[in-house]
């Protein structure tokens, strides 16, 4: 029988396999420690999304799906042939394309909400939305917040906004995700107190994209 997961080690145990992962890329290596793997990640993994999805489904009425992503890279078209990657990720999504990521490695421990890659009607819905007072309101909350966005897809903002739009930056995403980084405090006392409180600072956007998206 399996021993019982212990959440409160998923912080330090996940973080020194990677380590000793990073140093030791190779399939030799991850076969002779697959068992390691196994207990001291992908089962707690496993346990964090069953343990966040009712928290999601409370919040938006919908059971989300959940995935564990693989540790395997392809590298058939990359230059860089190791084989695994070096962290843990893990995600919630709903048919909506909302998504809540959890992401742990060895220099970072974050937590992220919104859509990696907007459909074609998204992209209309969103750039609708964020010319008008929708993303009069998404500016300011981005600005009152202490959230991580990576920089926009595009490098022009499309036809027929002008260049000098005041939310230029907004109309130049074609997906958009905010994220709560350094929660390696958090995680370290209590790994689904620290998602629930993560998630629920970045609900403001959950609630801004199930709407206008």
């Amino acid at each position: 029988m399996a021993e019982p997961v212990d959440l409160s080690r998923l912080l330090p145990d996940a973080r020194a396999f990677l380590e000793a992962l990073s140093q030791n890329n190779t399939r030799a290596w991850f076969n002779a420690h697959k068992a390691r793997y196994d207990s001291q990640l992908k089962r707690p993994g496993e346990r964090l999304l069953a343990d966040m999805a009712p928290w999601i489904e409370a919040e938006t009425g919908e059971a989300p799906r959940t995935k564990l992503f693989r540790p395997h890279r392809d590298v058939r078209f990359s230059e860089d042939k190791t084989p695994y990657h070096t962290h843990l990720h893990l995600l919630w999504s709903l048919p909506d394309g909302r998504g809540w990521f959890f992401g742990l490695a060895p220099d970072y421990a974050t937590a992220g909400m919104g859509i990696m890659s907007f459909d074609r009607r998204q992209v209309e819905a969103w750039r609708a939305a964020v010319d008008g007072a929708p993303g009069e309101a998404l500016a300011e909350m981005l600005d009152a917040s202490d959230w991580r966005v990576d920089p926009p897809a595009l490098k022009r903002v499309p036809p027929p906004y002008p260049a000098d739009h005041p939310r230029e930056h907004l109309l130049r995403y074609k997906g958009f995700v905010a994220w709560q980084d350094d929660l390696d405090a958090a995680l370290q006392e209590d790994p689904r107190r620290a998602l629930e409180r993560a998630f629920d600072r970045l609900s403001p956007l959950a609630r801004w994209l199930a709407q206008m998206i």
